[in-house]
This record gives C-alpha cells, sequence and structure tokens, in this order.
C-alpha cells in the first residue's frame, strides 16, 4: 500500500468535514490531552465509561478506541460490553495495551478484550506488543524497554492471530498488516517527554479509522499527521510543556503544504 502526501491530507479533510463521533474508554491521566487532540485534528471526541450508557454512546459513534491505562473491573466490563456492541453494529476498534507486560492483570485485560471481539487496530510500544505477543518482554511501568524494531517479529505474529493491524510506536512507527510493513519515521525525539502522546497517537488512529476503511491506512496516516505536528511543534517549544501546547496548535493549523514536505513514510 502507497501512503502519499495526498492520501493522507484526504483524511485530514475528511475528519476536518465531517467530525466523527470518536468513542474513548481511556484513561485518567490521558482523558484531557487525547480529547484536546481529537478535537484539533477535527473529530468530536466522548469518554463514556458507565455500563449504563457505553452501547448507546457506541451506537451513535464511527470508532471506538479502548485504553487501558487506569485499570479496574467496572470499566473492563464497560470495555468488553462497549467492544461487543460496536462489533455488532460494524464499528471498528483501536486497542491500546497500556503497560501490558509490567503486570499479569494487564496482559491477561489485553487478552480478555481480543477474546471480546474483532479489533481493527492495535497500537503500542514495543514492549506491550511484545507481552501480549507472549514473548517474555516487560514494561518499565508505562514506558517500553524495547525498540520498536525489535517487536516487528511480533507484531506480524499478532496481525496473524488476531486479523488486526498491528501499529508499533517508538523513534520508528511501524504499521504491520499480513506482508505489508509500513514504516513512519516522522517525530521528534522530546515527544516521549510529554504523558499521554501514546494514547494520543491511539485516539488519533480512531479518528483516521472512522474515516477510512482500510486500517493500514489509517494507522499510517495518524502516524504521519502526529509525527509532522511533533515536529512542526518541537520547532517552537522550548521543553515539554510548551512541546504539548504547539502540538494541539500543529495539529489545528496543519497544512497540504506541510505534509508534503515533511512525510517520511517508506514500505
Amino acid at each position: 500500500m502507497k501512503i502519499t502526501a495526498q492520501s493522507v491530507w484526504a483524511d485530514v479533510l475528511a475528519i476536518r468535514n465531517q467530525a466523527p463521533l470518536v468513542h474513548n474508554i481511556t484513561n485518567y491521566v490521558v482523558m484531557n490531552t487525547t480529547a484536546n487532540a481529537l478535537l484539533a485534528i477535527g473529530a468530536s471526541p466522548v469518554m463514556a465509561h458507565a455500563q449504563e450508557e457505553v452501547s448507546d454512546m457506541v451506537g451513535i459513534a464511527r470508532a471506538l478506541v479502548i485504553n487501558i491505562g487506569t485499570l479496574s473491573e467496572p470499566w473492563i466490563q464497560s470495555m468488553q460490553k462497549a467492544m461487543i456492541q460496536a462489533s455488532i453494529c460494524g464499528i471498528p476498534i483501536v486497542l491500546d495495551p497500556v503497560g501490558a507486560g509490567a503486570t499479569p492483570y494487564r496482559t491477561e485485560t489485553v487478552q480478555k478484550l481480543l477474546s471480546a471481539a474483532p479489533v481493527a487496530i492495535i497500537r503500542g510500544n514495543a514492549s506491550e506488543i511484545m507481552a501480549i505477543q507472549a514473548t517474555g518482554a516487560q514494561t518499565k511501568g508505562v514506558d517500553s524497554l524495547m525498540t520498536s524494531r525489535s517487536a516487528v517479529t511480533a507484531a506480524l505474529e499478532l496481525n496473524r492471530q488476531n486479523d488486526a493491524v498491528v501499529c508499533v510506536t517508538g523513534e520508528t512507527d511501524y504499521i504491520v498488516s499480513g506482508n505489508t510493513v509500513i514504516r513512519v519515521t516522522n517525530g521528534h525525539a522530546l515527544m516521549p517527554r510529554v504523558t499521554g502522546l501514546g494514547c494520543t497517537a491511539s485516539a488519533l488512529c480512531g479518528a483516521f479509522l472512522a474515516v477510512n476503511p482500510s486500517p493500514v491506512a489509517a494507522a499510517a496516516h495518524a502516524m504521519t499527521v502526529m509525527g509532522i505536528a511533533g515536529e512542526l511543534a518541537a520547532g517552537q517549544a522550548s521543553g515539554p510543556g510548551t512541546l504539548q501546547l504547539h502540538f494541539l496548535d500543529r495539529m489545528y493549523t496543519l497544512s497540504e503544504a506541510e505534509i508534503a514536505s515533511r512525510i517520511n513514510v517508506a514500505s
């Protein structure tokens, strides 16, 4: 699959024109960050995790993003319920296995969610992807101890087993599906210093998946946009705090010319 500046820009315009509702069941740490990022790109975010309403909320959404960052049993039940309803309604699901490998509880929860309903995209760092693929990898809390490249083999196997596109993010982002491996090398070294940008990547996958039926293209487009926005923001930022501020602004003002001049994608 060829990822071009034109294909990325077409999806950005579609998000801005359609403002798709993206339903997030996510963690306390990143709710504000991911909601603002979705708004900045042009999507409409909702954060709803009560069991009494998740099925109804999923029914009016265009994508569902599940993020296990701050786990509790009631939330896991809501996640399962939402995923089952999304599957019934034909709504694509993004799963972010935050901290998988850090504790057995997290790793087992991911496996439980993967068995609840088909997932379109699994987005995680290298340690998370390798942990849920049972390679024995561990995380440092929710941070990766591995390079993204080291997880490509695990990602290929995870894709084969679950028929889900696997997006491994890091210094280079790898989008894996079947025999396809797409590499996105946009981004900036300051980005990992801002908490929640990994979770933002998953939320953006949901926004692009809401307007593009191809999970491979949606993940690649989302990572390209995020990386370029990070590069532009880093050019103005003096540290992590102002990077976050400028990142939202650059997402909001991102232009076709900026994408064309900076896109760094290979397959």
